[in-house]
């Protein structure tokens, strides 16, 4: 399908898909692990990539090749290459375009795991990576090296909604002949387009929004062909953290609906931060869609919503914090995000707890912090349920 001309929502529901010879509608789960070859002579060409076609599901099968395309064009990208999880993708991008002596600089406030990955383990391969905050484009500037090699963050960020300039990250990362990498979880492309901002490589976890429902693991990287089709599919013909042709069928279905469920859990969030705001428990709210939040206009600017996101500060600390969380009865305790069922979590113990005191300090995980990813409930009966614990 020719997609140049069409609208986002058309695209979420009708791009990608390559109907079989059975002429399906919906679009078909192909669960095999290998295809078959008509004969030898076909055989050799595509294991030689002389001829297009499948082979093994680890790097070639239609359901999955399906997903990579529709949100490459949702993007605004040339290519999309799926993976296992959001981190598989994360994993798999630095090993496709760094070697021993690059470095990397990268947001502090970006997920917990990635920065286990960027301290202890891609050290061990003579990659470096020095943090400086979100927000600070000159710590930026002076943290670039002759070697670096890849700008990396996250917008809005998690757990506190931080916003980047991503224009004027990609301007200073071009001039250094680096990438700029944007983790776009957080709002999606209903939200938010980093390709059209400058940025080069989109990276997502499919686990979240993209999926909707927290049905799946997965993960997705979108960028240039030549980058996407030729280094990044090599890794993951090679290593092999390959999304399932299941998952990447759910997640294929929950693309179909992402801008209606994005601008929903946007203005659920709206009216769950104007209710904390007032609350006189609540020390400090984040959300970009309030007044107060110092990246408001800069929100305004580079994103079509807000996201479905609040974090929230309680006095009391720790303990306060639990025993809101305690307190919840509709609201689903858990670390996950991106479902239309409402979730909470203490970042400080969960998402965050193994990063170091020293970064949680600096990057606002405070022990009274609450983050709140709003679903599709009525937001009546969310603000009732953090209310029973907030007023007790």
């Amino acid at each position: 399908m020719k997609h140049e001309s069409y609208g986002f929502d058309t695209l979420a529901i009708r791009s990608g898909q390559q109907r079989s010879s059975e002429l399906e509608h919906s679009e078909a789960i192909f669960v095999t692990s290998s295809f078959v070859f008509e004969n030898a002579a076909q055989a050799a060409a595509r294991f030689a990539g002389d001829q297009p076609g499948n082979i093994y599901s680890r790097f070639t099968n239609p359901t999955t090749q399906a997903f990579e395309r529709r949100l490459a064009a949702m993007e605004g990208g040339e290519a999309c290459v799926a993976t296992a999880s959001g981190m598989a993708a994360i994993t798999s991008l630095c090993i496709a375009t760094l070697s021993a002596g690059d470095h990397i600089v990268s947001s502090r406030s970006i997920f917990g795991t990635t920065t286990t990955l960027f301290e202890k383990y891609l050290p061990r391969f003579g990659i470096e990576t020095s943090f400086v905050d979100l927000t600070d484009l000159d710590a930026w500037k002076e943290s670039i090296r002759d070697n670096t090699r890849m700008l990396f963050l996250e917008t809005p960020s998690n757990p506190l909604s931080e916003i980047a300039d991503i224009r004027s990250l990609a301007d200073l990362a071009h001039e250094n002949n680096c990438s700029l990498a944007v983790d776009n979880c957080f709002c999606t492309p209903a939200l938010q387009r980093p390709l059209e901002l400058g940025a080069d490589i989109i990276v997502h976890s499919a686990t979240k929004y993209l999926d909707g429902q927290g049905r799946i693991v997965g993960g997705a990287v979108v960028g240039p062909k030549a980058l996407v089709d030729e280094d990044l599919f090599g890794v993951i013909r090679t290593t092999g953290p390959s999304m399932s042709p299941f998952n990447a069928w759910v997640a294929l279905k929950g693309l179909e609906t992402l801008n209606l469920r994005m601008n929903a859990h946007s203005q659920n969030a709206m009216q769950l931060a104007r209710f904390l705001e007032q609350h006189p428990r609540v020390e400090k709210v984040y959300h970009p869609g309030l007044e107060t939040h110092p990246q408001h206009n800069l929100a305004k600017i580079q994103q079509h919503g807000f996201g479905g996101v609040v974090s929230f500060v309680v006095a009391g600390g720790r303990e306060a914090a639990w025993r809101i969380i305690d307190s919840t009865e509709l609201l689903s305790i858990t670390a996950n995000l991106g479902d239309v069922k409402t979730t909470i979590t203490h970042p400080a113990t969960t998402t965050h707890g193994r990063v170091s005191d020293d970064v949680k300090a600096r990057t606002g995980i405070s022990e009274g912090l609450l983050r709140v990813a709003v679903g599709l409930e009525s937001v009546d009966d969310i603000i009732a349920d953090l209310a029973r614990g907030l007023d007790g």
